[in-house]
């Protein structure tokens, strides 16, 4: 719960650090430009209000890792989510709105987080999970897309290393394998996503595991 609130401000004050110039620059979505990540972000902070909204009586289904689905391909930019995800940035025109509904809708879904009972069981996507593993899980989603934002910022500052370094442990634990320790844990996440591709030094040095990778979460 306590590394949900910090990868969550930090990526909060990461966009609210951002010259109007900077929501016109690629992002580590392949396909989105800043505006359109921060566009999406403001959609997630929607989704854990509803999700923490959602009580459910059942057992859980998922917990902080098996909430994430490997898929066979990256996203084409064909889904329509993700295509009114683009359409809705550019909608915005001026980056301060974005800056404005983001800050607005995130800090609302931070104070809900940090008032949930972590034991209280909540629905989403059509599975329950504990509240406490479903923030859990968005430890990931920050941290990753946190190094999305920054991308193309030489300068801007990173997400929390307690964040990467639990974000590195999870993705190992998804993927079933373990990253090399040379491996810091920025690189193995954005070469275990896919964000980057390894160097054939880094395919030697991570051996079998190299056929896993990358790793599409969903």
């Amino acid at each position: 719960m306590d590394l949900f609130s910090r990868s969550w401000a930090a990526l909060l004050a990461a966009v609210a650090d951002l010259a109007d110039a900077d929501f016109a620059r690629p992002s580590g979505c392949t396909g989105w430009l800043v505006r359109d990540l921060v566009c999406h972000l403001v959609i997630d902070a929607q989704d854990v209000l509803i999700t923490l909204a959602t009580p459910a009586e059942a057992e859980p289904t998922r917990n902080e890792l098996t909430y994430w689905e490997v898929a066979d391909a990256p996203p084409t930019g064909d889904d329509p989510l993700d295509a009114l995800t683009v359409r809705l940035a550019a909608a915005y025109q001026e980056p301060w709105l974005l800056k404005f509904h983001l800050d607005d809708v995130g800090s609302a879904a931070g104070r809900a987080a940090g008032l949930a009972d972590p034991a209280f069981r909540v629905g989403t996507r059509d599975e329950v999970l504990t509240a406490g593993d479903y923030l859990s899980a968005y430890v990931l989603e920050w941290t990753l897309h946190h190094l999305d934002l920054i991308a193309h910022l030489p300068g801007a500052p990173e997400p929390p290393a307690d964040c990467l370094a639990r974000s590195r442990a999870m993705l190992e634990e998804i993927a079933g394998i373990e990253f090399p320790e040379s491996f810091s844990a920025r690189e193995a996440l954005l070469i275990g996503t896919g964000r980057r591709a390894p160097t054939e030094a880094e395919v030697a040095e991570l051996g079998e595991p190299a056929a896993k990778l990358p790793l599409i979460l969903g």
